[in-house]
C-alpha cells in the first residue's frame, strides 16, 4: 500500500470515528429521555402482594430495578426524596396451563409475574403514572414449577424491569 492510498484510508477512519463521537453526543444508546435536571431515583421496596413466589422475590426485583437505573443512566439511586421514585407491588404470582391438548391436559405450563408499579416524578407531575406490568416464560408440562423456578423468574424480572425502565426513563 502506497503513500498516498495509506494516508486516504486513515483519513477515512479519522472522519467515520469522529463522526460516531459526535453522535453519541446526541443520541443516547439507552434512548433515555430524561430532563437533564433530574439526577436522582428511589426505589421504595415493592412488597409482594400475592400468594406464591420466592421469599426473596421483592429483594430480587428491588435490586434489578435498582441495578438497571445504575447501569443505564447517570442517576444516582438514593434512599429517599429521589427526583423520581418507584414503588409498587408485586400482584401476581401465577402458574398457568395453557396451549391444550386432545387430551384436556396442558401442553405447556406458564409462570406468569404481574407487577404494580407507581411512579412520581417530582420535576414533572404530568409524567407520573400507576400501571400494571407483567410478563411470563413458558416450561413443558411433564416438568415442575420447581425444576424451573431458578431459571425463569430472572428472564421474568428483567423483562418487566426493562418495561418499567422504558416507561419512566425513556417515554415508551
Amino acid at each position: 500500500m502506497n503513500d498516498t492510498v495509506r494516508h486516504r484510508f486513515l483519513a477515512f477512519i479519522i472522519l467515520n470515528v469522529s463522526f460516531i463521537f459526535q453522535s453519541c453526543g446526541i443520541y443516547s444508546f439507552t434512548g433515555t429521555t430524561l430532563s437533564p435536571d433530574i439526577k436522582t431515583v428511589t426505589v421504595n421496596n415493592f412488597v409482594l402482594a400475592t400468594a406464591g413466589g420466592p421469599a426473596n422475590l421483592p429483594l430480587t426485583f428491588n435490586e434489578k430495578l435498582k441495578e438497571y437505573y445504575q447501569r443505564y443512566t447517570n442517576l444516582k439511586v438514593i434512599p429517599n426524596n429521589g427526583d423520581m421514585v418507584l414503588e409498587g407491588n408485586i400482584t401476581g404470582y401465577d402458574l398457568l396451563a395453557v396451549a391444550p391438548t386432545a387430551q384436556d391436559q396442558a401442553g405447556v405450563n406458564r409462570l406468569q409475574i404481574t407487577v404494580l408499579a407507581r411512579f412520581y416524578n417530582n420535576k414533572d407531575e404530568s409524567k407520573n403514572f400507576e400501571q400494571s406490568f407483567s410478563f411470563y416464560q413458558d416450561f413443558p408440562q411433564n416438568q415442575t414449577l420447581s425444576q424451573n423456578e431458578s431459571r425463569l423468574v430472572p428472564k421474568i424480572l428483567d423483562q418487566i424491569v426493562l418495561d418499567i425502565f422504558n416507561k419512566t426513563a425513556a417515554d415508551w
